[in-house]
């Protein structure tokens, strides 16, 4: 099984990934770490990011994701994957793909952007990536306002994984 935490910039998708790879074992792929050295600079100076510049970014994690199901592995993969269109191209021929969409608060969302350091998404691209965000309709749904322990404990009930006491 493939899980891959969604949403927007500031939602939890690597702390979230990172406990849920914790609790099952499996490996954590952030997917920001695939992004092409230009789009960083654009995302950085908060300049959004279009279509055109996604699609290299979309076939590098697409890849990632095919290569660890062409492996019968499992993994959790952190990635934005705001429109609909963006996530059948990342599950294509993949069935074993799991979408947990992390929805949070845009007051919230800008909060932990403006408040965290060493990432190059900043606040600016918030109004962006929630103009894009397409909420998927085949996915968990997760209120990711409270503790991450609690969150992984939620995704691992309703998923059915295995996962340690954490």
């Amino acid at each position: 099984m493939i899980v891959i935490l969604m949403g927007a910039s500031g939602a939890g998708k690597t702390t979230v990934g990172r406990a849920l790879a914790a609790a099952t074992g499996w490996p954590f792929y952030d997917a920001d770490d695939l992004h092409p050295a230009a789009n960083v600079d654009k995302i950085r100076q908060g300049t959004p990011l279009t279509d055109a510049d996604r699609t290299p970014w979309l076939a590098q994690v697409r890849g990632l994701i095919a290569e660890v199901s062409g492996r019968g592995e499992s993994a959790v993969i952190g990635c934005s994957a705001l429109r609909e269109s963006y996530r059948r191209v990342l599950a294509e021929h993949v069935p074993d793909v799991r979408w947990v969409f992390l929805r949070v608060s845009p007051e919230l969302l800008y909060q932990r952007l403006k408040d965290r350091s060493g990432h190059f998404a900043g606040p600016a691209i918030l109004p962006d990536q929630l103009a894009t965000l397409e909420e998927p309709s085949d996915a968990l749904v997760i209120e990711a306002d409270r503790p991450v322990n609690g969150l992984v404990v939620e995704i691992c009930a309703a998923l059915a994984l295995q996962c340690r006491q954490m």
